[in-house]
Parts: structure tokens; sequence; C-alpha cells
């Protein structure tokens, strides 16, 4: 008897670049933002993925997922929260901030102090930051709208570091209708 869970993954392009996405039957259990090519954010989804087959078919569920960040990364305001993500294996702590994550609306931004005041442990924000830190799902639990103390854009760990948190920020705030001047608030 086989009880492996078969994963499977696709790469596809966004205006940002070659974005990824994993998946099973229980829903997706990966996202990736760009890497420097094509051929990196492929890679990478191969080491994070190892168990998963390469298709260029995902069902329905996965496509609508794709077409959302596409939509979210040309700039256009989607808040992604439609989509069934499977967080076997994720610490609980962790599935509550990625909750709270995905509900901070298109062109806003929280900060971890924030997120750990809502989850009702007002000293865990460093914990918070951790938890962002591991998030398997990015753009979908989109971890790029936590920032540090003061709106102080932190570390971020997909390809360009902050500055590709900023720049997603700035897609999102020109999305939401947000003129540059309300969007140096977004930025510290």
């Amino acid at each position: 008897m086989n009880d492996r869970i078969l994963l499977f993954f696709h790469c596809y392009d966004t205006a940002l670049g070659c974005c990824g996405i994993a998946w099973g039957e229980r829903g997706i259990v990966g996202a990736q933002l760009p890497e420097e090519s094509a051929a990196a954010t492929r890679d990478r989804m191969r080491v994070r993925f190892p168990t998963a087959r390469e298709t260029a078919a995902p069902p329905a569920e996965v496509w609508a997922a794709i077409e959302g960040v596409q939509a979210l990364l040309r700039g256009e305001p989607r808040d992604l929260l439609e989509f069934r993500l499977d967080e076997t294996g994720i610490p609980a702590f962790n599935q509550r901030v990625h909750a709270l994550t995905r509900r901070i609306p298109v062109g806003q931004t929280r900060t971890y102090g924030e997120l750990a005041q809502a989850l009702g442990l007002p000293g865990a924000a460093r914990a918070v930051g951790q938890a962002e830190g591991h998030n398997p799902f990015a753009p979908i639990v989109p971890c790029h709208r936590v920032m540090g103390a003061g709106g102080v854009g932190t570390g971020f760990s997909a390809h360009g570091g902050v500055a590709t948190k900023l720049r997603l920020l700035a897609i999102e705030a020109r999305a939401t209708g947000q003129m540059a001047g309300e969007q140096s608030g977004l930025f510290g």
C-alpha cells in the first residue's frame, strides 16, 4: 500500500517573472515568488517539493489560484482568500498567523506586533516574524504586507529580499488607487 500523497507543481509567467505553485489532493501546499530566472524558479520548486511531478495541466482550482496571483502581480486588487491551502505539517501558531495575514486587505500593511496583539499574544511579535519567514504560500498568504515596528520594511525571504517586498507593496498601493504620497506611509 502506498501512503504517499501525490504532489504536482506548475511554473507560470507573471508581471514580476516566473512563479510556481504546488498542490496535492487537499489543496495548495506551496507557492513560489519569482527567482532570478524561470529556470531558477523551476529548480527551487524541485528542491522544495522533491516528490512533486511537474505538469502543464493544473486542475481548475489551481488554475484559478494562478490567475489570481497573475492578476495581483499585474496590479489588480485581489485578496486570494478563496484558495484552499493544505497546511498539513505547519505548526498551529503559524497557521493562525497565516489566517490573519490572509485577511490584510490589498494595499494595506500591518506590523508583526499588530498581528501578535490580534492573536492575543502581545509579546509574540518576533514569533510572528518567524512564522511569516517560514510562509510557504507567498503571495497567496501575503506576508509582504507585514512590516516591522513603525512600518519599516524588514527581511523578506523571496528573491530580491526587502526590495521585492516593497515592489509588491507599491503594485498593491497603485492597484487600490493610492497616490505616491499615500504610499510613502506604507514604506516608513
